[in-house]
C-alpha cells in the first residue's frame, strides 16, 4: 500500500531490545505532500516518506459501528460476535467457513494470543481512552500525500466513541480537494523490530474505496520495506510484502475478491488481520487462516541489505478514496467509515 508522495520528518530513534520506542525530534509527525516517486500500485514514495500500499497492478475506511456489543464481557471479541452465526452460511475462499472459525465455543485462531503461545502484549491501542486518538501513539499525514488519491488528509475525520477508531471519509472540498479523510501513523513514536501486529476491524468496500493497515520501515522506501497486513480497493482484499527493486517494489501479493469471501456478509462484519514477522519469515492472515507465507530472504538478492531483519517497522492506518487504484468514487454515496476496534503488538517472551 505503500505508493509514496508525502515526507516524513525525520527522528530521533531511542530503541530498546526488539521494541523501539520512537520520540521524535519534530513537533509535528505529519507528513507533506511533494510526494515523487510512484510504486506498481500508484501509492509513491518520497524521501523518507510514508508509502501506502502494496500490490502488484500498482499497491487499500468505515466508522463507527453501531453494534459492537458489550466490551465488558472479558472474552475475546471475536467469540462474541460469532455467537448465535450459523458457520455453515458464512462462506470463504474455501467454502468452508469452519477453516476460519472452527469450533466457535472455544477461541477462535487469531483470538487469545497469550503467554501460552509465546507471545506477549507489548503494545495496543484499544481507542477507548479520554483523549481518542491518543496523540502519544499516533501522528497524521498532511493534505494531498501520493498516489493521484483525491482525499485531502487531515486530523479531524478520525473520532472514537464507544472503543471504536472511525476514520471517516467524507466528500467535501478541502483546499483543493473533494474529499476529505485521515492518515495515521506511529512514526516518531512507536516502531518494532519483530512481532505479531494485529488489527480488528470492518472495512468500507464500497466504490471508490482504499482503505490500509499497514508497515513501513523508518528509512527511506522502499529500501526500508513495506508490508501490507491489510489493503482493499475494486472488490479485493489484498496482503501484500514489498520486494525493493531500484526505486520501486516487485511485490509478493496474494489477493481475495469479496466474492469469495462471503460478499454482503462478509462486509458488515468485523475481522482480524495480522502479521507474524521474524528474521525468516513474514505470515499474513485474515482471520485466523494464513493468506500470504513470505520467505524474508526472498526480499533482496544475496548480500544486499534487507529491510525486514533487525530493521524496526512503523504501522500506518489510512482511508485512501480513488487515485491510481482506488476507482472512481463519483456515484458512491458519502461518509465512508473504516472502523477499527483495537491495534495490538506482540513479541516473543515480552518486551521491555
Amino acid at each position: 500500500m505503500f505508493r509514496f508522495s508525502a515526507r516524513v520528518a525525520a527522528g530521533a530513534f531511542l530503541c530498546l531490545g526488539t521494541y523501539t520506542a520512537c520520540r521524535s525530534s519534530t513537533a509535528d509527525n505529519g507528513a507533506g505532500a511533494d510526494g515523487s516517486r510512484t510504486g506498481p500500485d500508484g501509492r509513491g514514495t518520497a524521501a523518507g516518506g510514508v508509502g501506502d500500499g502494496g500490490g502488484d497492478d500498482s499497491s487499500s475506511e468505515r466508522g463507527l459501528n453501531p453494534d459492537m456489543g458489550d466490551r465488558d464481557d472479558a472474552r475475546p471479541s471475536f467469540i462474541r460476535d460469532a455467537e448465535g452465526l450459523d458457520v455453515n452460511s458464512l462462506v470463504t475462499d474455501s467454502g468452508n467457513a469452519r477453516d476460519v472459525l472452527g469450533d466457535i465455543s472455544a477461541d477462535p485462531p487469531d483470538a487469545g494470543i497469550s503467554d501460552a503461545a509465546g507471545w506477549r502484549l507489548t503494545w495496543a491501542d484499544e481507542f477507548d481512552q479520554a483523549t481518542c486518538p491518543d496523540p502519544a501513539n499516533w501522528g497524521y499525514e498532511h493534505g494531498l500525500v501520493r498516489n493521484h488519491e483525491l482525499q485531502y488528509y487531515q486530523p479531524n475525520n478520525a473520532s472514537c466513541q464507544g472503543g471504536i477508531l472511525a476514520i471517516e471519509a467524507r466528500r467535501e472540498v478541502v483546499q483543493t480537494a473533494s474529499y476529505s479523510s485521515t492518515s495515521m501513523i506511529t512514526s516518531g513514536k512507536h516502531a518494532f523490530t519483530y512481532g505479531r501486529f494485529e488489527m480488528r476491524a470492518r472495512i468500507p468496500t464500497e466504490q471508490g474505496s482504499w482503505p490500509a493497515f499497514w508497515t513501513l520501515g523508518t528509512g527511506g522506501w522502499p529500501q526500508s520495506g513495506e508490508v501490507d497486513i491489510m489493503e482493499f480497493y475494486k472488490n479485493t482484499v489484498l496482503a501484500n510484502v514489498c520486494k525493493p527493486a531500484g526505486g520501486t517494489c516487485a511485490w509478493s501479493s496474494v489477493r481475495q475478491t469479496l466474492t469469495s469471501l462471503g460478499s454482503s456478509a462478509w462486509t458488515s462484519q468485523f475481522h482480524i488481520w495480522a502479521m507474524e514477522w521474524d528474521a525468516q519469515n513474514i505470515d499474513l492472515s485474515l482471520d485466523g487462516k494464513l493468506v500470504n507465507h513470505f520467505a524474508v530472504s526472498d526480499a533482496v538478492a544475496a548480500g544486499q541489505p534487507n529491510p525486514y531483519v533487525g530493521h524496526p517497522m512503523y504501522v500506518i492506518l489510512n482511508l485512501a478514496i480513488g487515485g491510481d487504484n482506488g476507482g472512481d468514487p463519483a456515484s458512491t454515496t458519502f461518509p465512508l467509515r473504516f472502523e477499527v476496534d483495537y491495534v495490538r503488538v506482540y513479541q516473543r517472551g515480552g518486551g521491555p
